[in-house]
């Protein structure tokens, strides 16, 4: 099952993501992560990817889908996560095309529905360990009281510099922009399903687990 997930920044995606990695054996395929991981690869692909970073200049499209092909060539466990992966509607129809070159199709793209106030609240109380990325909050989740990471044990954590009301404003608008046309494109194709996002994280994954099982 290959599913894409669509939130806004701070909508838990990443955090659904990892559940569904370690619940059903799906593979994320984060484009930030490809990225990190192919310029450090040493293949091909990953020297392009070192060479227009290294630069300072955007990776095409062209080079994502060509990282995204090398997954779809290998394992892909119970099946492939989209995350970050679509932004436009021309990768939307690059993705469609790859998946059937592949024999392979789309199975549902999982919008996660959230209120803008309640989502700054939360991200402006966000912190993430240094070590693993494992994200915490003042309010949900905020870190033990033993200071060390539930996850991996680090004792270093870090808030984004931009994560204050303002520029995360921006950063929604942004967001919308680019996305309502997606949107629109996957609600055409019948794929669309709406979960709430800022539910508990077991709320959350259970909403998501409704669709894919469903």
């Amino acid at each position: 099952m290959n599913i894409i997930l669509l939130g806004p920044p701070g909508a838990g995606k990443g955090t659904q993501a990892r559940r569904l990695v370690d619940e059903r054996n799906m593979i994320q395929l984060s484009t930030g992560d490809m990225l990190r991981e192919a310029r450090t690869s040493g293949t091909e692909m990953g020297n392009k990817v070192a060479a227009i970073m290294d630069a300072g200049e955007l990776v095409t499209d062209e080079i994502v889908i060509g990282l995204i092909e090398e997954k779809l060539e290998g394992e892909t466990g119970g099946g492939l996560i989209f995350d970050g992966f679509p932004r436009t509607l021309a990768q939307a129809d690059a993705l469609a095309d790859l998946l059937a070159n592949h024999g392979q199709t789309l199975d549902a793209v999982i919008a996660m529905e959230v209120n803008d106030d309640a989502l700054v609240q939360r991200i402006t109380a966000r912190s993430t360990c240094g070590n693993c990325g494992e994200v915490y909050n003042d309010i949900t989740k905020p870190i033990p009281a033993d200071g060390k990471c539930s996850n991996c044990g680090g004792t270093e954590f870090k808030r984004r510099a931009d994560d204050n009301e303002e520029s995360l404003k921006t950063r929604l608008m942004e967001y919308y922009k680019k996305t309502s046309p997606l949107i629109g494109y996957y609600h055409a194709k019948g794929q669309l399903r709406w979960v709430p996002g800022l539910g508990e994280i077991d709320e959350v994954a259970a909403g998501i687990s409704a669709v894919l099982d469903g």
